[in-house]
């Protein structure tokens, strides 16, 4: 029988959701910080860099924090409400050695 995970408990769930929010959204907000930081570190003026340079650096560097944040909260959100310890990962044995 497979046990019932902690986020069934809507009360639960809520909560953990709600810090998982609160977390993305100081993820968001240290992204923009770095966003800014690199686009002023890389802007000298007088390189021949068009707008879409600038524009490719602060896509990528945003998506790349922002979906790290997302997954590693989603990590985080899993182990500490005990979800990861309601999974059933035994393996059927098929008579086979693991030579």
């Amino acid at each position: 029988m497979v046990a019932k995970s902690p986020l069934d408990d809507p009360e639960k769930a809520a909560f953990a959701w709600a810090r998982y929010r609160r977390a993305m959204r100081m993820m968001l907000l240290l992204t923009i910080g770095v966003v800014a930081v690199a686009l002023a570190m890389l802007y000298d003026g007088s390189s021949p860099a068009s707008v879409h340079y600038y524009i490719a650096i602060a896509i990528g560097v945003g998506f790349t924090m922002l979906l790290a944040g997302a997954l590693m909260g989603l990590v985080f959100l899993s182990n500490g409400t005990g979800h990861d310890a309601s999974v059933d990962n035994r393996l059927p044995d098929n008579g086979e050695d693991d030579n």
